[in-house]
């Protein structure tokens, strides 16, 4: 019967399977494993039966509602030593068995089928990463915030739905690393991918959003500091250079 595996630290994760998939849904899990669990199991009922699904649990909290979930595509890992959110997203990514990757939100959950069609628009060549929710940046208000235009090429990418080619991911260098919170973390990776000239989608998804633990119920000063830092690392790095946003709409 297949285990959680457990690791002090996230650089003693090697795999999660020897398998090969289409592709592998993943997600980070710090807390609130009962609404993790809801979560995997919309994915079960709606996408694909070929496709792999990767858990990185942080910390040590009660992982007993998880077990259920084991199964032969279903993958879970916990890191008793705690991992950030930048470094944990990282591990899912370049140890996914597949070419694609879906960096998910344990707060989104699955309505229908969204794996079928974000895979035929990452397949056709077009796009290095497709999504949920989205936007372009607010150049007038000095890049401080995103607009959500709706469906269409964008600039940013939210991560409560991410899908990615992997190569394409990796090679503009991934999430940062110094994200130990998600917020803003996944913006920073997409203005990255730009810059290396990959092309972002946002498209309406069979997808809804439970309670966002990540944010409502994180302590807010760290909350604040480590969003604050995130966007600062934009701000530094991309503030500017218009040249690689997507055309306004």
């Amino acid at each position: 019967m297949a285990k959680i595996r457990n690791y002090p630290r996230i650089g003693d994760l090697r795999n999660f399977t020897k398998d090969i998939y289409p592709i592998s849904v993943a997600m980070v899990v710090d807390g609130f494993c009962d609404d993790a669990l809801i979560s995997i199991n919309s994915i079960k009922q709606y996408a694909p039966h070929d496709c792999a699904i990767l858990v990185i649990v942080s910390g040590t909290p009660d992982i007993t509602p998880l077990e259920e979930a084991l199964d032969e595509r279903t993958f879970i890992t916990q890191i008793s030593g705690g991992v950030g959110w930048g470094e944990a997203a990282n591990a899912l990514l370049k140890l996914a068995p597949s070419d694609y990757v879906v960096i998910m939100d344990p707060s989104t959950q699955f309505t229908g089928d969204a794996i079928t069609p974000a895979l035929n628009a990452l397949t056709s060549g077009e796009w290095a990463a497709v999504g949920w929710h989205g936007g372009l940046v607010n150049v007038e208000d000095e890049w401080r915030s995103v607009d959500d235009r709706g469906p269409g090429e964008v600039d940013v990418l939210f991560s409560y739905f991410m899908a990615l080619n992997r190569d394409a991911a990796v090679t503009c260098g991934a999430f940062n690393i110094r994200a130990i919170y998600y917020r803003n973390a996944d913006m920073e990776f997409s203005l990255r991918l730009r810059q290396s000239q990959g092309h972002l989608l946002q498209m309406e998804l069979p997808l809804v959003q439970g309670r966002h633990h990540g944010y409502y119920d994180t302590e807010e000063s760290f909350r604040e500091t480590q969003s604050k830092k995130n966007y600062d690392r934009i701000l530094d790095r991309f503030r500017g250079k218009n040249q690689i946003l997507v055309e306004r709409r």
